[in-house]
């Protein structure tokens, strides 16, 4: 709760604009979006962002992975960077804030630091990371990946339901994967990561807190299973007699739902979120069932114990329908923590505010979960409407944007000043 209301020191009003300009861009109804990664509306939303950066005072480019950077340089060349920012690509019927405020928040602080006439100690880069979502090719965080050298085999013939590889849709975007070859990120060029971004969930709105301060984000564990039966006519096979792959899916999915809910209270979550069934015709047994896996929890050692009784119910309901199966880890990431120095500044900036934000951990994943590999991260979070993401019915006021993107501006401005970009 805000006991007096804080002097807004960006500019309030030129942050929403961008906002809204940037909603118009793959608008789908009345407030959706979809700028899926590498596609057209992607390019054209990039190149909006790119010329607000420079008129923010930033040199920009985009990067072999199709990240877009801005970077305003410092009177320390030298020292660790500070890196601000988030993503714009967005789910097939997505929204307008996820992502697109961390972004357009971060050239907002660089701008109100020109507009004052500020000069920071280290330079500040300003990143909209590619394909973040990870929903074209069933793998995120591919920008952030790529950029710090993290990338798997194969993640170029990664195939979009279209067919489209990754590669092709970087080129069609104006990268060239050839250029990989050649990038080496360069360690310690950046000493500090802040990320703004909406919440994605409800805990913000119960508490009645506009803004909040994250502590973590769960390591997300991304499975997609293949289940194999054997096809028959639906009217002629006796039930003891089928081995039908959407039936031992469903056992599947109904105790995945059942496993994640163990503990009482703990943060865990399992989804499955994606099914597709063959030969899907209604007068025949399902002979070949492919379905995604989604399984989070901010403790790892409790997520590997469920990964083990999952794998266990898999093995078990294969035997019992006589079904084969394979899996495949698409993604397996261990929660990462916030730094505690970012944390404290993030306090001591909100009380001058005169707030004291709620803290709280990340369920979903984000860009910083890939930079806390080779920086120190911190995030805020925005209050949004019953916690709706990935919806276009998602939504976060411009008061609460205000108030994140203040934050990030004056703990932003602390380090770039007082810290060079790092903690020493």
């Amino acid at each position: 709760m805000l006991s007096t209301p804080p002097r807004i020191q960006i500019n309030a009003a030129r942050l929403h604009q961008h906002i809204q300009e940037l909603a118009q861009i793959g608008k789908i109804g009345e407030t959706g979006v979809c700028r899926l990664a590498l596609s057209k509306e992607d390019r054209e939303g990039v190149e909006l962002v790119k010329a607000w950066m420079e008129e923010a005072g930033m040199e920009a480019h985009i990067d072999p992975f199709a990240n877009l950077i801005g970077r305003l340089k410092g009177n320390n060349p030298d020292a660790p960077g500070l890196m601000l920012g988030s993503h714009i690509d967005s789910q097939p019927y997505g929204g307008r804030f996820d992502g697109a405020i961390g972004v357009l928040g971060a050239i907002e602080v660089v701008q109100s630091l020109v507009d004052s006439g500020i000069t920071p100690e280290c330079d500040i880069e300003v990143v909209a990371f590619c394909d973040e979502e990870g929903c074209r090719f069933n793998k995120g965080l591919f920008g952030v990946r790529g950029m710090t050298g993290k990338l798997e085999a194969n993640e170029l013939e990664r195939t979009d339901k279209n067919g489209i590889t990754r590669r092709e849709a970087l080129m069609q975007f104006g990268c060239n994967p050839a250029d990989f070859e050649d990038y080496v990120f360069q360690q310690g060029r950046i000493g500090t990561f802040l990320e703004l971004h909406i919440e994605q969930g409800p805990i913000l709105e119960s508490l009645d807190a506009p803004i909040g301060i994250v502590t973590g984000i769960s390591g997300p564990l991304w499975l997609t299973v293949e289940m194999t039966g054997f096809a028959g006519h639906a009217g002629s096979v006796p039930m003891s007699m089928r081995r039908d792959a959407l039936l031992g899916s469903a056992k599947i999915i109904v105790a995945l739902n059942e496993l994640v809910q163990q503990v009482p209270g703990a943060p865990t979550v399992g989804t499955v979120g994606s099914l597709t069934v063959f030969p899907d015709s209604r007068n025949i047994i399902p002979e070949k069932v492919s379905f995604t896996i989604d399984l989070r929890d901010i403790d790892l050692s409790r997520r590997n114990a469920l990964e083990t009784e999952l794998l266990s119910v898999i093995e078990n309901v294969s035997r019992e329908h006589g079904l084969t199966y394979t899996i495949r880890e698409d993604t397996n990431s261990e929660p990462r923590y916030c730094a505690g120095w970012i944390m404290e500044s993030l306090r001591e900036e909100a009380g001058a505010m005169g707030i004291s934000p709620p803290e709280l951990m990340s369920g979903p994943f984000h860009d910083s979960l890939a930079m806390s590999y080779v920086c120190d991260y911190g995030m805020i979070f925005v209050r949004c409407l019953e916690g709706i993401s990935h919806n276009p019915k998602e939504y976060a006021t411009p008061e609460d944007i205000t108030l994140g993107t203040e934050l990030l501006y004056r703990t932003a401005r602390r380090i770039a000043l007082e810290k060079t970009g790092s903690q020493a």
